[in-house]
């Protein structure tokens, strides 16, 4: 922005770092105006730049994977070339011009169907019907890809921190880098609540198995039950816990807001440069907050 003033009516955004705020970057999609702004866009110019597409998708098939979670497989347009990289995410489009955001946990190499991890919102528009076995085959409109939470090539080590579906868009990048024969080494955390809700363990052990030794998996449960003998607490403790040479590595973290901001804070005092910290920050859209709450006072 190059001059007024704006604010955030639903708190600073996780989207920008700090030194993006002082260079005077907004997040245009959360910012509201004060009054008259000046603003310099970044315009697209190249071909590979100008991948954004408004395309229909039809549910192929809902996967439950947990008590709240589903995959859902969407199967696009044949004639459409829908590219992306691993770690970017999609919008769905709903009534009103409304949209919820959710990360592709498919690699760009085996996108045909596109895979989301889809978690449960109490009284959610979109996530609630998926339960339910009519919503199969429904047809629905997106957008994208979206999203500067990418993979980046480089030589050095890869920490992957994930909490809850936070996970979706590591499994992207986990497969991109696995299944094209990268050469790099990967260590990933991921935390859930219980042991019912690491829906993806299975998969995860059969990725670290054909790694060859390139990945190595630690789930971390918060609230585990007494047989648990893994790793408890917070996922970006246990990290901090296990490994004293954060500076070795890229960190890629994606999950809960409370989870980005604590892996922001912490790990530039443990000698992360912020340029090799990338974040993707999962929240609940605007209008679903606010459904949750009014369901809550109702139930009170």
């Amino acid at each position: 922005m190059l001059k007024g003033d704006i604010y955030y009516p639903h708190g600073p955004p996780l989207g920008l770092s700090d030194d993006e705020v002082a260079a005077g970057f907004v997040l245009m999609c959360q910012a509201r105006a004060r009054g008259d702004v000046s603003v310099e866009i970044h315009e697209i110019t190249t071909p590979e730049q100008a991948q954004f597409k408004r395309l229909p998708a039809r549910i192929e098939r809902s996967l439950p994977l947990a008590h709240d979670v589903v995959a859902l497989y969407l199967k696009l347009p044949a004639a459409e070339d829908f590219r992306f990289e691993a770690g970017q995410y999609i919008d769905i489009m709903l009534p009103g011009g409304r949209r919820r955001s959710f990360s592709i946990a498919s690699p760009p190499h085996d996108a045909r169907p596109l895979e989301l991890h889809i978690r449960r919102v109490a009284g959610g528009e979109f996530s609630a019907p998926l339960f339910d076995a009519g919503k199969q085959s429904a047809l629905l409109t997106i957008e994208g890809p979206l999203g500067q939470f990418i993979y980046r090539e480089s030589s050095a080590s890869m920490l992957l921190i994930g909490g809850g579906t936070g996970l979706a868009p590591l499994l992207s990048i986990i497969r991109h880098v696995i299944e094209t024969g990268l050469e790099r080494a990967m260590t990933l955390y991921w935390g859930v609540r219980a042991e019912r809700d690491l829906y993806a363990q299975d998969r995860l052990d059969d990725l670290a198995q054909r790694s060859g030794g390139k990945l190595h998996y630690v789930p971390v449960l918060s609230e585990p039950s007494p047989a648990w003998q893994g790793a408890r607490g917070f996922v970006h403790e246990a990290a901090l816990r296990d490994l004293d040479d954060l500076h070795r590595y890229d960190v890629y973290a994606a999950g809960p807001p409370a989870m980005i901001a604590a892996v922001r804070g912490e790990f530039a005092r443990c000698g992360v440069p912020p340029s090799r910290l990338f974040f993707d920050s999962f929240d609940y859209a605007p209008d679903a907050l606010e459904r949750q709450r009014t369901s809550a006072a109702t139930k009170s």
